[in-house]
C-alpha cells in the first residue's frame, strides 16, 4: 500500500505532519478529515524500489534497433491483413516486444488511436521512434486505404536497409579491431616497456640512435603527462559528441566519412542506393515528388547527401527537372542521369529508381567483398613499420653496448 507524508491542521490550528498508509491520496486526505484534521499538503512517497525500477527503465530506454522497427511493420502488415483491428493489433505486438521505448511508444498510439486521432498523426508525435520516412509511408497508406500495403513496403525497406548495413559493420570490424589492438599495444610499451630499457641505455653513456631518442621522449611524455592526456582525451570526447549534435558539426563529419581512403566510396554508394529506394518507395506510393524528395533527405541520415537532396527539391520548386536537378547535385555518374531520364520521361521513375538502386547494392557488394584484401596490406606495413621502429630504437644500443663490451 503507497505511504504518504502529510501536514495539517488540528481543530485548534496545530500544525502537525506525519506519514500514513492509504491506498489513494484522496483516499488519505478522507481519512485525515474524518479523525478531525484538515490537511495541508499530501505528498505520496516512493520506496526505494520504485525508484531503481525507474532507473532500470530508464536506463534501458534507448531507441528501438532497426530489427524492431522491421518486427513491427512485419507484424502490422500481417495482422491487417488478416483483417485483425488496428488497435488490437498494436497491443499484441507490444506484449512480444522488449524495448521499453517502443512498448511505450505503442501503448500511447493505443490511447491516440482510441481519442479518434489517425495513426500517422500518432507516430508524428514520437520522432525518436519514426523517421519522416517511416510516417509519410502510413500517411499514404491510411489516404488510400492500403495501410497494410504501406507496412508490408515499409518491412522490406528495413530489411534491405539492414543487409546494407550489417555488410558494412562486418567489413569495417576488423580494420577498426587490428588499430585498436595497435594503440593498446603502443600505450603499454610506452608506458611498462620502454622505461625499463631507457635505464639501462642511460647508464650506457654512449650517443643514442635517433629510433632509440625517439621511444624514449615519447615514453617520458606519457609517463610524465598521461593524467593530462587522459583528461584532454575525455573532454575532447565529450567536447566532440557536442559538436556533432550541432548542425555544423554534422555537416562536417558526415562529408568527412564520404572522404576516408577505401571506406568513404563505399558509404557514399551505400548512401546513393539508400536515396534511390527510399524516394522510389515515396514515388511508388503516391507521395509527391517534392515531399518524396523532403522525406526521403531525412531518410538518408547523412547531412552532406541530405543537403544535396535538398537543391534538387529546390530545383524542382523553380520548374527544373529531376533529370536536371539531379545532375546539378553532381551526386550521380552519367550512366544514373541517363536512367533517371529514361524514367521521367516514360513515367516510370520509381522503377529506374530501383534499378538504380540495385546498381549501387551491387557496386557496394563487390567493394565490400574486396576491403578486406585492400586494407590488409595497409595494415601489415603500419604493424611492420611500428615493430622496426621498436625493434630498432631497442636493439641497436644494446649491439651497441655489446661491442663495447667485447673491446
Amino acid at each position: 500500500m503507497p505511504l504518504f507524508q502529510y501536514k495539517a491542521r488540528n481543530n485548534t490550528g496545530e500544525s502537525l505532519h506525519g506519514r500514513m498508509d492509504a491506498t489513494t491520496m484522496d483516499a488519505a486526505a478522507s481519512q485525515l478529515l474524518k479523525s478531525g484534521i484538515t490537511p495541508i499538503e499530501i505528498i505520496e512517497l516512493k520506496n526505494s524500489t520504485d525508484y531503481l525500477k525507474q532507473i532500470a527503465r530508464w536506463w534501458n530506454s534507448h531507441p528501438p534497433k532497426l530489427q524492431d522497427l522491421i518486427f513491427l511493420s512485419r507484424q502490422m502488415y500481417t495482422l491487417m491483413k488478416a483483417g485483425v483491428p488496428i488497435t488490437r493489433a498494436i497491443k499484441g505486438i507490444a506484449d512480444n516486444l522488449t524495448n521499453p521505448l517502443l512498448i511505450d511508444t505503442l501503448h500511447d498510439l493505443v490511447t491516440s488511436l482510441e481519442s479518434g486521432r489517425e495513426l500517422s498523426t500518432a507516430m508524428s508525435q514520437h520522432p525518436k521512434v519514426f523517421n519522416r520516412l517511416f510516417i509519410s509511408m502510413v500517411r499514404v497508406g491510411e489516404s488510400t486505404g492500403e495501410l497494410d500495403g504501406a507496412f508490408g513496403k515499409l518491412s522490406d525497406y528495413l530489411e534491405r536497409e539492414k543487409e546494407t548495413r550489417d555488410r558494412i559493420k562486418q567489413a569495417t570490424r576488423y580494420p577498426v579491431i587490428v588499430f585498436g589492438f595497435i594503440i593498446a599495444a603502443l600505450v603499454v610499451i610506452n608506458l611498462f616497456v620502454i622505461p625499463q630499457f631507457s635505464g639501462i641505455f642511460s647508464k650506457f653513456g654512449a650517443d643514442l640512435p635517433w629510433q632509440t631518442k625517439i621511444l624514449i621522449t615519447t615514453s617520458d611524455f606519457m609517463q610524465n603527462y598521461w593524467p593530462h592526456m587522459l583528461v584532454a582525451s575525455i573532454g575532447f570526447y565529450f567536447w566532440l559528441q557536442h559538436y556533432l549534435k550541432t548542425a555544423k558539426g554534422r555537416l562536417y563529419w558526415d562529408r568527412f566519412k564520404l572522404r576516408i581512403p577505401l571506406i568513404g566510396n563505399v558509404l557514399y554508394e551505400a548512401l546513393l542506393a539508400r536515396f534511390a529506394t527510399s524516394f522510389a518507395l515515396t514515388v511508388r506510393s503516391g507521395v509527391p515528388l517534392i515531399q518524396g524528395l523532403n522525406v526521403t533527405g531525412h531518410a538518408v541520415d547523412n547531412a552532406y547527401i541530405g543537403d544535396k537532396i535538398s537543391q534538387m527539391r529546390i530545383g524542382i520548386e523553380k520548374g527544373d527537372s529531376l533529370t536536371r536537378t539531379a545532375a546539378s547535385t553532381q551526386m550521380f555518374t552519367p550512366l544514373i542521369i541517363q536512367m533517371i531520364q529514361v524514367g521521367e520521361e516514360t513515367g516510370a521513375v520509381d522503377e529506374m529508381l530501383e534499378s538504380v538502386a540495385g546498381y549501387y547494392d551491387r557496386e557496394v557488394d563487390y567493394k565490400l567483398k574486396n576491403l578486406s584484401s585492400a586494407i590488409e596490406p595497409i595494415l601489415i606495413i603500419v604493424i611492420g613499420a611500428i615493430v622496426l621502429m621498436l625493434a630498432l630504437g631497442v636493439f641497436l644500443p644494446l649491439w651497441d653496448l655489446n661491442s663495447v663490451i667485447q673491446q
